[in-house]
């Protein structure tokens, strides 16, 4: 009995320390770059009292080969445009453009286009002042001078809902707040749909207005100028801003005699009538009258169609989608994806149709909650294993090099290659080495990509912060890590 009793005290003894040897046998197996990114991870600054999920796979095998939290389903700012780049590929095709059709339902007599006529956009983000003037080119060489009816535009491709479900208040004049129309127009080639840009100078003289311009010109925004140009030595503390509902645009506030030019693109209200408004001036320019109004209405069922303008295939598009980080391009691809796959273009479809394209994907969706196409939203949630097997998953699909060449890359200077990695990561070790999504909200920073190592493994990472101080601090925590793995053989 009394040995029984002694081999269970031995036992008993013994057991915490076979635990305590098996955690430290773990550890010690650790690679060397999974100890340094558990010391930025646990020590730095920074991350104190900030979430982290840190996810990285082998390109080659998918194997999981680093997680911290990587299950834990984060905001992933507009590393959420990984996931809608890659389920419009796959629904749409790479070589899918988007239509902009000009119809009527009058004849031409003597000259005279006796009916409406009928502008019907469906969803093209990239229609330049260019494009409504060639539009005016082609009715001009039909022989057309008068229209002798209305101008119409027809947005009802896509449903009336003009701003996704958790777009704040605040962010509607942005560029990156704009409206969502199936009829839009941008104002050059970065393609910010639905917005003009303003240009402010200091005026000539000291206590003069300052200078403004828009771009394009159009009667359907109005400026109301209350700036005043002061001395070199004041501060400038000019805003430009549009007023709530309204197409009115007011800049206030000093600029220095000789700062340079302040350029902003702001939003405008109801982008439908915008694009009209570019196509009426077009007219013009050709010398055609419109006798009727502007309006926005359906297009009837016997229309007929003058001409048909495709925009650049979806391979092109994702250039200033995925390396601008267009939030109005993500938007805009959610609807158009509702619009063939169920018919709808509304959030609600396109959502569903993106999540049935990400299972295929590999990605778990009951792990996820997507509410938008361009990650403005602090309510969707990804964790960052999700993200890294979604990159993975892609390497396989025929349109991954389309992807791939979409991904802002460190190190270049040039807008549409270094994207918005262009004024990041400028060490020579990451120059050409790093391909990567970035991603920023208010107290959000992500980053996930394809990095190299020491070894020339190519490695799959995503890093998602939420909870922080400050998203610059987020941005250094992330090449810290990114350093690490294309510092290590891995």
């Amino acid at each position: 009995m009394l040995k029984l009793f002694m081999c269970l005290i031995i036992c008993m003894l013994s057991f915490p320390l076979t635990t305590s040897n098996k955690i430290v046998f773990a550890q010690g197996n650790k690679s060397e770059f999974a100890r340094q990114i558990d010391q930025i991870l646990n020590q730095h600054p920074f991350v104190k009292g900030a979430i982290a999920g840190v996810s990285v796979r082998s390109a080659t095998t998918g194997k999981l080969i680093y997680s911290h939290q990587g299950d834990t389903r984060l905001t992933p700012a507009s590393n959420i445009k990984l996931l809608t780049a890659a389920s419009a590929l796959s629904t749409l095709g790479q070589d899918y453009t988007f239509h902009t059709e000009l119809l009527t339902e009058g004849a031409i007599k003597w000259n005279v286009l006796m009916g409406d006529i009928y502008l019907k956009g469906k969803g093209d983000p990239t229609l330049l002042p260019e494009d409504f003037k060639q539009f005016a080119k082609e009715i001009k060489n039909r022989g057309i001078k008068i229209i002798n009816g209305d101008l119409i535009g027809d947005d009802f491709w896509y449903d009336d809902v003009r701003y996704s479900i958790d777009e704040p208040w605040s962010d509607e004049t942005a560029y990156y707040g704009t409206q969502i129309s199936a009829l839009t127009a941008s104002p050059d080639k970065d393609f910010n749909a639905g917005t003009v840009i303003v240009e402010v100078s200091p005026g000539k003289e000291m206590n003069q207005k300052a200078t403004v311009t828009i771009k394009p010109k159009t009667n359907y925004v109005r400026i109301r100028n209350e700036t005043t140009t002061v001395a070199d030595s004041e501060f400038n503390n000019v805003l430009i801003s549009r007023v709530h509902g309204q197409n009115e645009i007011r800049i206030t506030g000093a600029i220095p005699i000789s700062t340079p030019t302040k350029k902003e693109w702001i939003a405008v209200w109801e982008p439908t009538k915008y694009a009209l408004d570019l196509f009426k001036q077009a007219l013009n320019e050709e010398n055609i009258k419109v006798l009727g109004n502007i309006k926005v209405d359906k297009t009837p069922n016997n229309a007929t169609l003058l001409l048909t303008h495709h925009s650049m295939p979806l391979s092109k598009l994702l250039i200033p989608f995925m390396k601008l980080s267009n939030n109005g391009h993500g938007e805009l691809l959610i609807k158009e994806m509702g619009k063939v796959v169920k018919g709808e273009g509304s959030w609600v479809k396109g959502l569903e149709v993106e999540e049935n394209t990400l299972t295929t994907l590999g990605v778990q969706v009951e792990a996820i909650d997507i509410r938008d196409g361009s990650g403005i939203s602090h309510i969707n949630l990804v964790p960052a294993n999700e993200i890294t097997q979604l990159l993975y998953q892609s390497q396989q699909m025929k349109w991954f090099s389309v992807f791939s060449s979409s991904l802002p890359i460190a190190g270049s200077n040039e807008k549409m290659i270094g994207g918005t990695l262009r004024n990041r990561m400028k060490n020579r070790l990451f120059q050409g080495n790093v391909k990567a999504k970035t991603g920023t909200l208010t107290n959000v920073s992500a980053l996930s990509g394809f990095v190299k190592s020491k070894n020339d493994q190519t490695l799959i990472f995503s890093i998602i912060l939420n909870h922080l101080n400050d998203e610059a601090e987020g941005k250094q925590i992330e090449e810290e890590i990114v350093n690490v793995l294309a510092t290590s053989e891995i």
